[in-house]
């Protein structure tokens, strides 16, 4: 069953059982005032009778009867009794000779104890009341039936059933005509969503202002997307880099090894060109674990974050790299380290953290003139800064605008080894973190890379 005919018959449930129970109590109601109405129309016709025969007493029967014979009157089927002291019936008077009232003790009992007994006579009301004063004591009891009542009831029954009958199918065309209000946007985002692609990913699902539970599933849909594009992007991005960068040195083994196989060499010669076939493995070895760092910073949402010490990361990224290039020295120094730990903790991965720090402090010192760089942190309130000095060739403004686009190198580093991925790969890896890098260079101050990254208490 589709969405629209379930919100349908729902509307329709709740509105049936409301009006249902609206109805019985209409109805209910309507009974409890028709027998409070006919019972207060009895009582006032059996005290009628008894302030006349009170008034006339036994020389009043005939004027009683002359008034029920010929009287008009509402009632139907009416039967009237008086009962004396005694218990002997002083009058009785019934439309239908076969039809009398006639009074038990216990009645005539309840009439004298409580002044006033309603009861039920056969299949009529009754009603029994008792009068006494210093000349009678007697009890008149009056029985009719409410047959004006019973038709209100019957013709109220109708109206209700009908109402009830009319109100469920209008219900169910407002439910309908409801529920299509209601899902037009749900099926207007459906049809948007369906029409995005791994082609058209840019596309995004129309949002409304009015802030309500579909806006917000528009926007759960909307930053889907953002997560897809982002993947998306990555693994092209990979794709394209990994195809441009790997065929040269592929070519190269190629070529080598083409050219070497077309007539016999000396055990020299194929030294020579073993060993530079070694140099371009290795080449692509490094190349192909800067692409594969690359791949792995994807959306934020797809690694693991954890709490951080980035001193320590420091630490290790310094030893490190004077570890694997003897040539290589790296100078830290702490503005103020701080008794809070807090301050000196990031929320982000570790192994990630060491990565972009450790490509940035290696290409301070591989294009410093003295292979040095100098790395100064500052611990703030809500900020870690880091900032990586060398002294070196200047970076031309030119260049300093695509100096962390993949594969960008910029003049004077091309004669030092490298793919011009490394600053890509920190920025990227730091955009997860919530950090920003910056660069500035001059003849006076040298090359000078900043960093701020959010430490937990931001």
């Amino acid at each position: 069953m589709s969405l629209r005919y379930r919100i349908a018959f729902l509307f329709v449930f709740i509105v049936s059982v409301i009006l249902t129970i609206v109805s019985l109590s209409v109805y209910f109601l309507s009974v409890r005032e028709r027998e409070a109405a006919f019972r207060t129309r009895l009582k006032s016709s059996a005290l009628y009778r008894a302030r006349v025969y009170s008034d006339v007493s036994s020389s009043g029967f005939s004027v009683l009867r002359r008034l029920d014979t010929t009287g008009v009157s509402t009632f139907y089927s009416k039967s009237i009794s008086i009962v004396g002291y005694q218990g002997d019936y002083k009058y009785v008077y019934s439309d239908s000779t076969a039809d009398s009232l006639v009074l038990s003790k216990e009645i005539i009992a309840r009439a004298k104890a409580d002044n006033i007994y309603y009861f039920n006579y056969k299949n009529k009301k009754a009603v029994a009341i008792h009068h006494a004063d210093n000349a009678t004591d007697f009890t008149v009891a009056v029985a009719a039936l409410d047959l004006d009542g019973e038709e209100y009831l019957t013709q109220l029954e109708k109206i209700l059933l009908t109402a009830l009958l009319s109100a469920v199918v209008l219900s169910f065309l407002a439910g309908l005509f409801f529920a299509n209000r209601l899902i037009y946007p749900i099926r207007r985002i459906t049809g948007e969503v369906n029409l995005i692609t791994s082609n058209n990913l840019s596309d995004r699902v129309k949002i409304d202002n009015n802030k309500d539970e579909l806006t917000t599933l528009a926007e759960t849909f909307n930053n889907l997307l953002n997560r897809l594009q982002a993947s998306f992007a990555t693994q092209r991005r990979f794709i394209s880099n990994a195809s441009h960068e790997l065929s040269t040195p592929l070519t190269s083994i190629s070529s080598q090894l083409e050219v070497t196989m077309q007539k016999d060499r000396s055990q020299e010669e194929y030294k020579l060109v073993m060993q530079s076939i070694y140099e371009d493995v290795k080449e692509l070895q490094l190349l192909t674990r800067s692409l594969l760092d690359i791949a792995k910073t994807g959306p934020e949402d797809s690694i693991d974050l954890t709490t951080v010490r980035l001193d320590e990361i420091l630490f290790k990224v310094i030893s490190d790299v004077q570890k694997q290039n003897k040539t290589f020295k790296v100078l830290l120094n702490f503005d103020e380290f701080p008794e809070d730990e807090n301050l000196l903790t990031v929320f982000g991965n570790a192994n990630l953290l060491y990565i972009a720090f450790k490509n940035i402090v290696e290409n301070g010192c591989k294009y410093s003139d003295n292979n040095t760089s100098t790395v100064t942190a500052v611990f703030n309130k809500m900020d870690i800064i880091i900032k990586t000095n060398n002294t070196g060739d200047v970076i031309s403004s030119a260049d300093l605008e695509n100096i962390f686009q993949p594969f960008f190198r910029a003049d004077s580093a091309q004669p030092k080894q490298g793919f011009g991925l490394g600053l890509t790969l920190a920025k990227s890896i730091l955009s997860l973190h919530k950090g920003v890098i910056t660069v500035a260079s001059s003849a006076q101050a040298g090359t000078t890379f900043t960093i701020v990254v959010p430490n937990i208490l931001s």
